[in-house]
């Protein structure tokens, strides 16, 4: 046998013998303007995995508007942990067959790690002064945000408006959907998911006031510092659940059903949670919230239960085809 076959096969051998580098993947799909709150916490997830199991850890990301990640997902998208900014879009998934009816037991707090409210980013110095909802239905006020049929951003947009507006109507339905009906007809263009009315507000330079997730008003300021733009917590907003759920259709394929688990459960950790405060969101851990409090102003949180009934009621009267929203789209 000629030498250079001999090295051959000797490197063959070594190679069969030497164990493959333990490597775990995961697809995580995610709301769209949560890219760099999960370029942050991604890493140090990586590093609590490789502590615990010995394997290196992969995780991937998609972004985009949640209901159309949802639908994408349906249609097969290979998700193994979803990380939404609505209710609503995991319980399509579990009509789906996707995730399990009971999610919301499944993580501490409803499954959702971490929390925020509807908020405001106006230009420098604040202009128009806008300070509260009413201001966004004034003739003088262009109002950016997402389209509530394709984000979930965009829906707790429509939905805090509503509230406040019942609560200024003392729960006149008629006037509460003429007021954000006003608010609808302010917007001079609806894209489909928060990075994109961002790009809008921030790139076009189109509208006096974005609205979107208060720990997304704080980033895009940083962001931008050089434009003076200024992140505003109305006195009153829309508590915003952030759930989260494992996709077990497919986590049972692709093997992943532990480290899936795990990276949930991780979320809610002192190390994750504190990430997360930094990143502008409202956190689950009491410790780590009085950490930040100094950081958070006060805001009164309606809820979704108690304004509207729950989200099966939202689905059936607002969001249903012909149903509330639908109106004021129309009707504008």
């Amino acid at each position: 046998m000629k030498l250079s076959a001999i090295k051959a096969a000797v490197a063959a051998l070594v190679l069969a013998a030497t164990p493959a580098l333990a490597q775990d993947k995961l697809l995580n799909v995610s709301y769209d303007i949560s890219r760099e709150l999960f370029e942050a916490l991604n890493p140090v997830f990586a590093e609590h995995w490789k502590a615990k199991s010995g394997n290196d850890v992969t995780i991937e990301q998609s972004h985009a508007g949640s209901s159309k990640q949802a639908r994408s997902i349906l249609e097969g998208l290979p998700a193994d942990v979803v990380t939404f900014n609505q209710e609503t879009d995991v319980n399509m998934l579990a009509k789906g067959g996707m995730v399990a009816e009971n999610w919301r037991e499944a993580f501490p707090n409803g499954a959702s790690p971490w929390y925020s409210a509807p908020a405001f980013l106006v230009r420098e110095g604040n202009p128009k002064n806008i300070r509260n909802w009413s201001d966004l239905a004034r003739e003088d006020v262009q109002v950016v945000f997402p389209n509530p049929k394709t984000s979930g951003n965009g829906r707790y947009t429509y939905l805090a408006a509503y509230a406040f507006g019942l609560r200024e109507n003392n729960g006149d339905h008629a006037a509460t959907q003429e007021f954000v009906r006003k608010i609808m007809g302010n917007v001079p263009v609806f894209d489909t998911g928060g990075r994109a009315a961002t790009q809008t507000f921030v790139e076009r330079n189109i509208g006096d006031v974005l609205v979107t997730f208060e720990a997304e008003t704080r980033q895009i300021a940083a962001q931008y510092a050089d434009r003076g733009l200024v992140a505003i917590t109305p006195p009153v907003s829309l508590f915003s659940a952030f759930p989260v759920a494992v996709v077990e259709e497919n986590t049972e394929k692709n093997g992943t059903t532990e480290l899936a688990t795990e990276y949930l459960n991780w979320l809610y950790s002192p190390e994750a949670q504190r990430i997360v405060a930094e990143g502008g969101n409202r956190t689950a851990n009491e410790e780590v919230t009085a950490e930040f409090a100094d950081k958070f102003p006060q805001v009164e949180l309606l809820t979704v239960d108690d304004v509207f009934g729950g989200w099966d009621k939202i689905e059936t009267e607002h969001l249903a085809s012909g149903g509330i929203l639908d109106q004021v789209f129309t009707n504008q």
